[in-house]
């Protein structure tokens, strides 16, 4: 079993500088500016031609890893083991490198790197395999702060910590895991703000996210004692569920749409749907349904009250009821992204890449492409729109493609 990068991922979001404002062309972290694995980008093209898009440019030495790209400000960031160490690195839109730093010890296994770099106002954070979070100047590499998961009770997972940090106003939150399960630090100066109480989960692979429902700030992860749903401005929890609770791993990060969260998992667990209640200012969540719909790494996308996502074949579910719409081979198992109305497939294996039109009614490959990667090596990234390019990292290989319309 391979580790992820997920982590390894609609009502008022309360994101942070990162996320809500950000321009059309960025993606500043894990799953783009919304953390929901969609691009606000648009005037791409819808059809790609023979052989795939254009390539503009690869790179091949930035380290193992399943670690995708963060872009913004006319920099690319991407980590990966290399050389014994964890190692960020950020590069012009050309390809060159600007800047490397190293990030304590690489994972320890053959997977390589799993946390995406996340920018915010000038500085980066991302953590390494054995739970080490650092903040960096994003312009120069130079570190600013560190903190350990296990300063706040946390425990490394089976298959290393692979989550990348949440950036929410002040705040930058992660899950140690265990009963201080999600812990919020100041982005500035990586002191604690506060800790989670009253539940008890180990750290699994996927990334938190954060939203507001019905004037309740929220941050939501899944974790190996199911999925849970904490007050951002204190930790306090509102609601728990147990679903995929000692699963053999959680990789997805969860979804939120239309007063609804979604978590699917692997191994043959499946998904859930919780249907959110607020009361006097506490939000409880009940099932509202479950499904064989299992995403392994790969992740999904809610679009217009519809989830796309990957089960080995690509699938279509609404969200309110949990009716499979479609179910139709892409690229074999593998993971995916949303922008300006298609889909962006790419299987684990032998670097095959898609685009495909995104509808309730049916699913249709409109182009495929074809990367390079190290012998039968899977690629565990997830593919990345910004400025108008397509980014797929196979291992140690970085691709660049121009998907811009004509």
């Amino acid at each position: 079993m391979r580790s992820v990068l997920c982590g390894l991922v609609f009502g008022a979001f309360w994101i942070g500088a990162a996320q809500a404002g950000s321009a059309g062309g960025d993606w500043p972290g894990w799953r783009g500016p919304n953390r929901d694995g969609k691009s606000l980008e648009t005037g791409l093209l819808k059809e790609w031609p023979d052989g795939g898009p254009k390539l503009l440019w690869q790179v091949n030495d930035i380290g193992v890893g399943f670690s995708s790209v963060a872009v913004t400000g006319g920099t690319v960031y991407i980590s990966g083991d290399k050389g014994g160490k964890l190692v960020v690195f950020a590069l012009d839109l050309e390809g060159k490198q600007k800047w490397q730093a190293e990030h304590g010890e690489k994972c320890g296994g053959p997977d390589g790197s799993r946390s995406t770099p996340v920018i915010d106002g000038g500085l980066l954070y991302i953590i390494n395999g054995a739970g080490l979070i650092g903040c960096y100047d994003a312009k120069t590499g130079d570190k600013k702060w560190t903190r350990e998961m296990k300063e706040f009770g946390g425990r490394r997972p089976g298959w290393s910590y692979s989550e990348s940090v949440l950036i929410y106003k002040n705040l930058a939150i992660v899950t140690p895991g265990g009963p201080s399960c999600i812990v919020a630090l100041d982005k500035a100066t990586g002191e604690k703000v506060w800790a989670s109480e009253g539940f008890n989960g180990g750290a699994q692979y996927g990334s938190c996210i954060a939203f507001t429902f019905e004037g309740v700030p929220l941050i939501v992860n899944g974790t190996h004692g199911g999925i849970v749903g904490v007050d951002a401005r204190d930790g306090k929890v509102h609601f728990s569920d147990n679903w995929s609770a000692g699963n053999t791993a959680n990789c997805t990060t969860p979804v939120y749409a239309d007063g609804h969260v979604f978590w699917s998992n692997g191994y043959g667990k499946g998904g859930v749907c919780l249907k959110l209640k607020a009361d006097g200012g506490k939000v409880s969540a009940e099932r509202a349904w479950t499904t064989d719909f299992a995403s392994h790494h790969g992740g999904y996308i809610v679009k217009d009250g519809y989830i796309y996502g990957d089960t080995g074949r690509v699938a279509c579910l609404d969200l309110k009821t949990g009716e499979k719409k479609w179910q139709a081979q892409g690229m074999g198992k593998g993971s995916l992204c949303y922008a300006d109305g298609m889909l962006y497939l790419f299987g684990e294996g032998g670097g095959r890449a898609a685009l495909a039109t995104c509808s309730p009614e049916k699913m249709e490959i409109k182009g495929q492409v074809t990367v390079k990667g190290p012998g039968n090596v899977r690629s565990w990234a997830h593919p990345v729109v910004a400025g108008g390019r397509l980014y797929l990292r196979y291992d140690t290989n970085l691709y660049c493609f121009d998907v811009k319309g004509q």
